[in-house]
């Protein structure tokens, strides 16, 4: 099994020393290139005052890990892509592919929180699922086209690239029907510079929960990367995945094959320290997320999401999360392993409110005392 870091940081009332936040961030980046871990991921959101999910751009922080970091592969998760210009978007992953000899894990998402949209791309506001959903899948197929390296051109509903009608002379740029009309001295088509380090591209990851995104990204050879629900009904979007996937490819898929999932991780002596030190700290990560996303998406196949349900830790610790000792985490992972032969382990260590001292401990502690179980 190979273990990543889903790097969603946090840094509240920390507003004055964001300077020192960086700081950890590095730390943690550092520490697990030297440790063995395979990636880390960082998120992107905007406008988070409050000081919930802080990172408002993967990539520029990517460029700085990379400088850092030797061997670790650096991931978004995600780009929001219905926020960016494709092309924009397709250069700064291809640069960073380039400046870290090729270790881009490329993730994209649709968005979520309708603050964000409504400043960044009205016409990807998530309230119109259809047309977010639009946006989201021509931004992706033109990212694949364009960090293939290749020349290309793409004219759908909401992009066309290049316009008709540019005209191109240059001494320094002999006509060329790899990229003109040569009749009409007219550029017909366009490359990116640089192109991506990995042939044909890096490889593509979405974050998702709905069924039809599921689908989709199993058709397209596009990695999934899942979150919260608990084993039995991750089996379930394991499987459906799966299905698709073998079905699409004409060959069978196996199960966990291009699937990641990400789980709230707080390791320590014993499972009250466990609980004494970070439960406070995880349930504000969730009472954030859930505000928007609801308890559903944490609730077991067979189970009705009632009024009795509150997220609270009793709720939460027996569902997802890896808090407790040593052991416990490590049969806990072996669960994960053994239902869903999952193959990337995505590890959410920063919780809101938690000390850097803790987490750093916890980390620590899960790399001498759980990764050597699964080496």
């Amino acid at each position: 099994m190979k273990f990543g870091i889903f790097a969603n940081w946090n840094a509240q009332n920390r507003e004055e020393e964001f300077d020192k936040v960086l700081d950890e961030m590095r730390e943690q980046a550092v520490y697990c290139d030297q440790n063995g871990y395979d990636s880390i991921w960082y998120t992107e959101h905007h406008f988070g005052h409050e000081g919930n999910e802080i990172i408002p751009n993967p990539l520029l922080i990517g460029a700085d890990i990379a400088a850092r970091t030797k061997n670790i592969k650096i991931g978004q998760a995600a780009n929001i892509v219905t926020f960016w210009h494709p092309l924009r978007l397709a250069e700064d992953i291809a640069m960073l592919d380039q400046m870290s000899k090729g270790r881009v894990e490329v993730g994209v998402g649709r968005g979520l929180y309708g603050r964000e949209a409504a400043n960044l791309n009205t016409a990807a506001d998530p309230s119109n699922q259809q047309q977010n959903r639009a946006i989201f899948e021509e931004t992706v197929t033109v990212l694949k086209k364009a960090l293939t390296g290749n020349f290309f051109d793409h004219h759908g509903e909401f992009y066309d690239f290049p316009p008709k009608g540019i005209k191109w002379e240059h001494p320094m740029s002999p006509a060329s029907k790899n990229f003109m009309d040569i009749d009409k001295g007219e550029i017909n088509k366009i490359a990116i510079m640089p192109p991506a380090y990995q042939n044909p591209h890096p490889r593509f990851w979405q974050t998702i929960d709905s069924t039809t995104s599921i689908k989709k990204a199993a058709s397209e050879g596009t990695n999934a990367i899942f979150w919260m629900p608990p084993v039995k009904e991750l089996k379930k979007r394991f499987h459906l995945y799966k299905d698709t996937a073998s079905e699409k490819q004409g060959k069978e898929v196996a199960l966990g094959e291009g699937i990641a999932v990400v789980r709230d991780l707080y390791v320590a002596e014993t499972m009250e320290q466990a609980r004494e030190d970070a439960a406070e700290a995880v349930l504000n990560n969730y009472r954030w997320v859930c505000h928007w996303r609801g308890l559903g998406n944490l609730m077991n196949p067979d189970e009705e999401l009632t009024e009795d349900h509150k997220l609270d830790y009793e709720f939460l610790h027996p569902r997802n999360l890896l808090f407790g000792t040593p052991e416990y985490v490590t049969e806990k992972i072996k669960e994960l392993e053994d239902e869903l032969n999952l193959q990337n382990l995505l590890l959410w260590v920063d919780h809101n409110g938690l000390s850097h001292e803790k987490k750093m401990k916890s980390l620590k502690l899960f790399t001498e005392k759980v990764m050597p179980n699964f080496k």
